[in-house]
């Protein structure tokens, strides 16, 4: 069990994602897919790196907190999924900007939304999911250290502190920012807190939509 079999060190850092439609798509804007949607149940369609994928998880919690159901079209990974987006398969997808920047670059996606608490300095123009419409909305995949059950605390804080350091480095800092990699460190305490309320969420989301891997 993640949340009783680890002890957590550090939150490192987080990939950030967003909605992605075709370049000539109808939908402008968040408000718009979502209109659409509620305007036809289950026609609008979604591409998933597969069943139980992220990109499959952060559409169902969108769909949930829109209140609209879509049609789920899973692919044999995230890449795959972002180009069925890009020639128009699919209507839309959730996806880890790092996958798709480059497609975004390219004018072969348009992002609409990004799942973040606030505007990407990348992507300045372009609007959170919350303040589009659907308030508190959050979704991003994230690296963090963990160690074995019961380790001793002074061993907790020592590998904090050096993964702390760590981080401060602007060598590595370059190097996770180069990567899609929002740089974190957060304190076991506060990366063990987050822990817990992505548990409780996604288990939510799962139970409620059914949701099995492949």
């Amino acid at each position: 069990d993640p949340l009783t079999d680890f002890t957590p060190v550090s939150l490192v850092g987080t990939i950030e994602w967003g909605l992605v439609v075709k370049p000539d798509s109808p939908y402008r804007t968040v408000a718009d897919f979502i209109r659409a949607a509620k305007a036809n149940p289950g026609k609008l369609n979604f591409g998933s790196g597969g069943n139980g994928s992220p990109q499959h998880m952060a559409m169902a919690l969108f769909a949930n907190k829109a209140g609209i159901e879509m049609t789920h079209v899973p692919y044999k990974g995230a890449t795959p999924a972002a180009i069925a987006v890009a020639a128009g398969e699919v209507d839309a997808a959730f996806q880890g900007l790092g996958t798709v920047v480059s497609l975004i670059a390219g004018g072969k996606l348009r992002l609409l939304a990004v799942s973040t608490p606030q505007r990407l300095p990348q992507f300045p123009d372009v609007p959170t999911v919350s303040e589009s419409g659907l308030s508190g909305f959050l979704f991003n995949s994230w690296f963090a250290f963990v160690a074995p059950k019961d380790t001793p605390r002074p061993i907790v804080d020592r590998l904090y502190n050096a993964i702390h350091k760590s981080l401060d480095d602007p060598d590595t800092r370059k190097q996770l920012v180069g990567l899609g990699i929002t740089v974190r460190g957060d304190t076991p305490e506060k990366f063990g807190a987050a822990l817990k309320d992505q548990f409780a969420l996604y288990r939510n989301v799962i139970q409620t939509n059914n949701i099995r891997g492949d």
